[in-house]
């Protein structure tokens, strides 16, 4: 196919520059115009056909997020990257565009010289663009890191290039979609054995498992999310009710200021209480914690030896991700032995695979999203495809999974 075509949208003529000049830079990559607001924008994808446009949050005229609900409304087959500022009111609105179905976003830096705020762009950019190229069957050019978004369309959803994949189980209520748990959580697998087989002329990989005996519910949920997840929890999270009674801890590979803005965001769609976790809180039931972007964050020993409390650190990032999934999950498995759920879900990279391990090893249940319902099937996929996932399913069932591992 030929190249991925990008229009650029900014009213500052510096940004407009700084992207596009990043942008002439990357193979397959063809910048076909630009645009200094929300009116212009629109008339030149129409004309032009752009297959991402990088949209300028904050405008004249017409902004980012109008441009946003003009492409979906009309459903015009382009994608979106908002270009949003470090502030409350640009992190709550790219929240927004992310839950209407931007494919991801990119912060604007805030200090520097043009060269530098270009290294900046470009290595922000780099790895939106590499996971379109794989969507679209385009080689990478560099490696792809970890970010946060979400699809517009559903032709926006990640295909990579790999065998298709059931999962079945001696305890499968519903064949091939995954594995599924008893209600009195009896019947988990504890060891997995992955078998190719030839089928149709597709490779398949079956699961077989072994089954431990599991005593007691799930006392923690702790979710690991990154591309994609904005837009994927503001449709699972709703779903979860106050018969949870457990607390929920999640990571969202976000910078600071945008998980306070997601905290918000799903606050206002959830009966769970949801915020953005602060030093030294004691866990609680029916509370959702939301990692703070540019922070670890774990869980701790009370004083009192039997209260878990949160700590946030400035450890480290860990798979370049800061707060990173794998940082969470070890201090789960730790101190919820056999009473931990936890869930990988849409996002690029593999940050969470080596947490999971831990949590899988002290007994905790472990939910996958599953290929065709995630924006970029990176985190889920070596879980599922090794075996450490105990169920596998669309976006629109993981509430119900999760509630299954607690009651």
């Amino acid at each position: 196919m030929g190249k991925i075509k990008v229009l650029v949208v900014d009213d500052t003529i510096v940004y407009r520059k700084i992207v596009s000049d990043v942008l002439k830079q990357m193979p397959d990559v063809e910048l076909v115009g630009a645009a200094s607001n929300g009116k212009t924008a629109i008339s030149r994808i129409a004309a032009l056909k752009p297959d991402i446009v990088t949209l300028d949050i904050e405008m004249p005229e017409m902004n980012g997020i109008e441009v946003l609900e003009y492409i979906k409304e009309n459903s015009i087959p382009t994608s979106a990257v908002m270009l949003s500022t470090l502030t409350q009111r640009g992190s709550d609105m790219t929240i927004k565009a992310l839950e209407l179905g931007a494919f991801d976003f990119i912060s604007k830096p805030d200090k520097g010289t043009m060269a530098e705020n270009m290294v900046k762009v470009r290595d922000s950019l780099a790895p939106i663009i590499n996971a379109f190229k794989r969507q679209k069957g385009l080689p990478k050019h560099s490696p792809a890191g970890s970010s946060a978004g979400g699809g517009l369309t559903t032709t926006n959803i990640i295909q990579p290039h790999h065998s298709s994949i059931a999962l079945t189980s001696p305890h499968s209520t519903t064949g091939i979609i995954g594995t599924k748990l008893t209600s009195n959580l009896t019947n988990l697998s504890s060891k997995t054995h992955i078998h190719k087989l030839k089928s149709e002329g597709r490779s398949e990989i079956v699961k077989s498992s072994t089954i431990i005996r599991r005593q007691t519910p799930s006392s923690i949920i702790g979710i690991g999310i990154s591309t994609g997840g904005p837009k994927a929890l503001a449709v699972m999270m709703p779903m979860l009710t106050t018969k949870l009674n457990v607390p929920v801890l999640i990571v969202q590979h976000m910078p600071p200021v945008f998980t306070k803005s997601l905290a918000k965001s799903l606050d206002a769609k959830c009966s769970l209480e949801v915020k953005e976790a602060e030093n030294g809180e004691p866990l609680r039931p029916n509370t959702v914690f939301i990692a703070p972007g540019g922070m670890q964050m774990k869980i701790v020993a009370g004083a009192d030896g039997r209260t878990r409390t949160i700590k946030l650190t400035d450890d480290p990032p860990e798979n370049s991700c800061k707060p990173s999934v794998d940082y969470l999950f070890r201090s789960i498995a730790e101190h919820y032995v056999g009473r931990a759920t936890a869930v990988i879900m849409t996002g690029m990279g593999s940050d969470g695979t080596k947490g999971l391990e831990h949590i899988k090893k002290n007994g905790g249940v472990i939910i996958a999203q599953d290929k065709d319902s995630c924006t970029v099937y990176g985190m889920p996929k070596e879980p599922i495809e090794s075996g450490l996932a105990d169920v596998v399913v669309p976006l629109n069932q993981i509430a119900e999974e999760i509630t299954k591992t607690v009651i």
